[in-house]
């Protein structure tokens, strides 16, 4: 048995689950963290309030959530390793302490009115909270599923793209209640923090591991998928050498830019398109488009996904980049003239943006196999730290200088909007080029060790 395993065993001991214990207990769990951490794509509905109280730019107010993702992609990426030898619960635990700490530490930066407290808070030490937790449980559900990954991982991922779903009109009644002041945004952050910290527990208290060499009753793998568990697992320190795992890393950069953009500027966004407009949209309705976005993220990670196990994942990624570059031209050429095309152009953009989330743990195991496939996502996510930076910022920077000249409507965002095209079309391309793994990479274990010992690690 080797070093990983062992410390692996150790670190699973105490939740592998027991005989009779049913694997459709762990999607709930894996939720419970995800619906929480999720909060971080309604963080558009505070930004107006934000912005007034403590008077930042629209750029200024984009920063604690830039740093979020930003601190998500990296301690994913630090962490991968840790938590595949350390378990699930270990890594939830982990989440709920770092995410609950930077909302109160957001709030008391509310309450005294320093908004670098704010960005520390929420950015720095939430952030760790959003990858750590974001990776949770992605290789156990696809340990628990192994006859359906691509559901699975879209299981272990779906809440946190559902999550603004809850948060962004409960964030709306908070600060209704308590106030649009700097005082009243800290109560929310306040009464936040505390809630999460409660939900979360339930998926700490309720996660388990399969057994080593587990499997589904009754499945058992083709012989196809034998023979690739056995031939083509990959370690991540090897992965991260090949060049299918940088051609997947701009694939899942540049959708993650196209969709956060939008996502990270939604509620200002659909305000600012209607605002001249013989129809134009209220802070609440605003809250509400949040809210329906959230709903095609979340609905994305599942539906998407589960669909890449029937059309494979390169499929699935040429609809997410060329279908989603024609639903940005087509929010930008008609979004202002028809409510409903904007509505669902947006919706279709979100969607693929969720599905891509979901499908690339799956898209990871086909090229690299189940062997630290949570390590080598954890490393992918990086991609996504960059994203988080550089979508949010195409879009305010272009939109704020908009304004700056006098601009209004969609003539804010056409730029940026060109830009996000671009680089769908750059992802499609990128997508096209990946190929099989190269034998020289996959681990020289006999099949039977990496079928069972793969399982622990």
């Amino acid at each position: 048995m080797t070093a990983v395993t062992e410390a692996g065993a150790i670190g699973y001991s105490r939740i592998i689950a027991p005989p009779g214990w049913s694997r459709w207990l762990v999607p709930p769990a894996a939720l419970s963290i995800h619906l929480a951490i999720g909060q971080a794509y309604a963080w558009s509905v505070f930004k107006p309030p934000l912005e007034k109280a403590m008077h930042v730019s629209g750029t200024g107010s984009a920063l604690p959530f830039q740093l979020a993702i930003v601190m998500l992609g990296l301690s994913a990426a630090f962490g991968g390793t840790l938590v595949e030898r350390r378990g699930p619960r270990w890594a939830m635990t982990i989440s709920l302490v770092c995410f609950s700490s930077g909302l109160l530490i957001s709030a008391l930066g509310a309450a005294v009115n320093a908004y670098w407290l704010i960005v520390f808070g929420y950015g720095f030490i939430g952030g760790i909270g959003l990858g750590i937790g974001y990776i949770s449980p992605v290789s156990t559900l696809i340990r628990w599923f192994p006859d359906r990954p691509g559901m699975a991982t879209g299981f272990a991922i779906m809440g946190f793209g559902g999550g603004a779903l809850i948060a962004s009109p409960w964030t709306t009644e908070l600060l209704s209640y308590f106030g649009r002041d700097h005082v009243g945004i800290a109560e929310t952050f306040l009464v936040m923090g505390l809630t999460y910290a409660v939900f979360m527990s339930v998926g700490v208290l309720l996660v388990r591991v399969p057994p080593p060499g587990w499997r589904p009753a009754g499945w058992a793998p083709s012989a196809k998928a034998a023979k690739l568990v056995s031939s083509n697992d990959v370690a991540a320190n090897d992965a991260i050498r090949t060049p299918q795992f940088w051609l997947l890393w701009i694939v899942l950069c540049f959708n993650v830019t196209a969709g956060i953009g939008i996502l990270e500027k939604a509620a200002p966004m659909v305000i600012d398109f209607f605002k001249q407009t013989s129809t134009p949209v209220s802070t609440a309705a605003a809250a509400g488009f949040v809210a329906v976005l959230s709903a095609a993220n979340m609905a994305g990670r599942i539906g998407w996904s589960s669909l890449s196990d029937l059309i494979g994942r390169k499929n699935m990624y040429r609809i997410y980049l060329g279908v989603g570059a024609l639903a940005y031209l087509l929010v930008w050429s008609v979004g202002q003239t028809n409510k409903a095309l904007f509505i669902a152009g947006a919706m279709v953009i979100l969607s693929f943006y969720g599905g891509g989330f979901a499908t690339i743990p799956a898209y990871l195991k086909d090229l690299f196999g189940t062997y630290q496939v949570g390590a080598i996502h954890g490393r992918l996510l990086t991609a996504w730290s960059v994203a988080g930076v550089a979508g949010p910022l195409i879009i305010n920077a272009i939109a704020d200088s908009g304004v700056r000249h006098g601009k209004t409507g969609s003539a804010l965002y056409g730029p940026a909007f060109a830009i996000m095209i671009t680089l769908l079309c750059v992802g499609f391309a990128a997508n096209e080029l990946i190929r099989p793994v190269a034998a020289k990479h996959h681990r020289k274990v006999a099949a039977s060790a990496v079928v069972t010992e793969g399982d622990r690690v």
